[in-house]
């Protein structure tokens, strides 16, 4: 259902969704469209090696690289084709990444957001990451990979004759063991959490996803293994079916922070801020639209008035600004919330 959900809301975009002038422009502020304001590339140098991976408060990206497509498929500032986006996150701190990917023609990976190709190979994205992560090697970078294609209309098609996409990602793994956290890409077992010290330096998987959802085998973390949509540690709430709605998604939100600032510390929070619909576009429910307030500067808001005392997990945003992304990496240990 949720797939079907999904395949429909793409189509009708595509060939029924208001005009722009539907909703207002939104300005950038700090919030929302102006991730090039902030430059954090060592910003995990200042948190001790003994910080567990769930006690961190990570910036991330929902599909990382869609820039392509206009309206209803960009999710992120135009950086560059070929990874130039990726590259950019990465030196404003975002540190969780979100990559859709397709199989193609002599077992590759290519970037996409449902039918849309994002001028990018998979190739690109590890390129980049190997490169950020060779200069700076204080960091880690957490990545959830997806299975883009379900071959379902308004979706994109797999290329025939392939290997499937696990063993296309382990041939991928194979030519790059030193980039890789080792534990995280074993096939058949997921790995515990580790510490920060553990994974310095390294890209951890946190997840393979298949095109229908659900994780593949048992790649990437142990608390992932049921990764299949909004569970306990995952919020996920994508739809948001009109303008108004995006109010019910700031507010799964705002009750996502609250639940991972008092819940397990051992345990991994993953909170998307993004959402849309056939009616909704991904910048209208991230900066606002009309009369209804965006999530980023709800979110900003939110965590400046000091609701939010220990961490905030992963947050994996639409558009972010650089004030936003500054506030987030300030919960880390090693920084004061209050600065």
């Amino acid at each position: 259902m949720k797939r079907a959900l999904a395949v429909f809301t793409l189509i009708t975009t595509l060939v029924a969704a208001p005009h722009p002038a539907a909703a207002a422009t939104v300005a950038a502020d700090a919030s929302y469209r102006t991730l090039s304001t902030a430059h954090h590339p060592d910003w995990m140098r200042a948190v001790p090696d003994a910080t567990g991976l769930a006690a961190l408060s990570l910036p991330g990206t929902h599909d990382t690289m869609a820039i392509h497509g206009g309206g209803p498929t960009q999710t992120q500032e135009d950086f560059g084709d070929s990874g130039g986006t990726l590259t950019a996150q990465l030196a404003a701190g975002i540190r969780m990444i979100d990559i859709r990917a397709r199989v193609n023609g002599g077992n590759t990976f290519t970037i996409h957001h449902g039918a849309v190709y994002q001028h990018a190979n998979f190739d690109d994205v590890l390129d980049k990451l190997a490169a950020f992560l060779g200069a700076h090697p204080s960091e880690t970078v957490v990545m959830r990979l997806k299975q883009e294609c379900t071959g379902e209309l308004g979706s994109c098609t797999d290329a025939p004759g392939q290997l499937s996409f696990p063993d296309i990602f382990d041939l991928y793994a194979a030519k790059r063991p030193a980039l890789f956290w080792q534990p995280s890409i074993q096939r058949g077992t997921a790995a515990a959490t580790p510490t920060l010290g553990a994974i310095r330096g390294k890209l951890v998987l946190a997840v393979l996803h298949g095109a229908f959802g659900g994780p593949i085998e048992h790649y990437g973390l142990i608390q992932f293994l049921d990764w299949n949509g909004t569970s306990t540690y995952v919020q996920d709430n994508y739809n948001v079916p009109n303008i108004g709605a995006i109010a019910t998604k700031r507010d799964q939100v705002r009750r996502f922070l609250d639940a991972t600032d008092a819940g397990d510390p051992t345990k991994m929070y993953v909170n998307f801020t993004s959402g849309a619909s056939a009616f909704v576009q991904p910048q209208w429910c991230a900066g606002g639209a009309l009369w209804v307030p965006g999530v980023n500067p709800f979110l900003l808001d939110y965590l400046n008035q000091g609701h939010v005392t220990h961490r905030t997990g992963m947050v994996v945003m639409d558009f972010p600004g650089g004030g936003l992304i500054d506030r987030l990496i300030r919960f880390n240990p090693g920084f004061s919330a209050s600065a």
